[in-house]
């Protein structure tokens, strides 16, 4: 263990405290975004989640904590990560274009009123801006789930954008707040059980 390691690792610890610390001036949003995805799924809508890389786990993440469960026993929640079907992405991307990955999959399943959120740590990716503009045509609301720049929050309705331009420090952050919205929706759900999970 060199001395150069340990600075490394402390500065990489600091700096994900001071962004937390930072995401609070984002309380009122956060807890908007919750909302908006709370009275949706009380309407019977969905959540449609996407992103590239790191952001297509956070979206797959997501989607499992609201169709499984996050900390208490309650119905399952739809939502889905349009990251999961390789046949289908590989298709759209050799018979259109990558670009349209995710646009081609909300004009297939996404209606008015449904939620979508687009996940990008710069902002700029092409699919994921495609996607919420076919999105927005759609009906739906829209969500940005970014970093500090981009134009990705020129076409949400609703905007979580991480104060920083640092992909790693972006993407967990995102999972923090994927986390708390998780738990802000769940405990507006009717729960089956009151007991925490502890299965994992």
């Amino acid at each position: 263990m060199t001395d150069s390691s340990v600075a490394l690792v402390r500065r990489i610890l600091d700096e994900g405290i001071e962004l937390r610390a930072r995401l609070k001036e984002q309380v009122s949003d956060i807890i908007k975004v919750a909302e908006v995805v709370t009275s949706a799924l009380q309407a019977g809508k969905k959540v449609i989640l996407f992103g590239n890389g790191g952001s297509a786990a956070d979206a797959q993440h997501i989607a499992a904590e609201l169709v499984g469960r996050f900390r208490v026993e309650r119905g399952a929640l739809p939502a889905i990560a349009l990251t999961t079907n390789t046949s289908l992405l590989t298709a759209i991307a050799n018979d259109y274009d990558f670009e349209r990955v995710f646009a081609r999959q909300v004009e297939a399943i996404v209606h008015e009123g449904d939620v979508v959120v687009g996940i990008s740590t710069s902002g700029n990716s092409q699919n994921v801006i495609a996607g919420m503009v076919a999105a927005r045509r759609r009906g739906a609301v829209t969500v940005a789930l970014g970093g500090g720049g981009g134009r990705l929050r020129e076409v949400a309705d609703h905007v979580l954008a991480v104060p920083s331009r640092d992909t790693a420090r972006i993407q967990e952050a995102h999972i923090a707040i994927g986390h708390i919205l998780c738990h802000l929706v769940e405990m507006a759900q009717k729960p089956a059980d009151s007991e925490p999970s502890s299965k994992r």
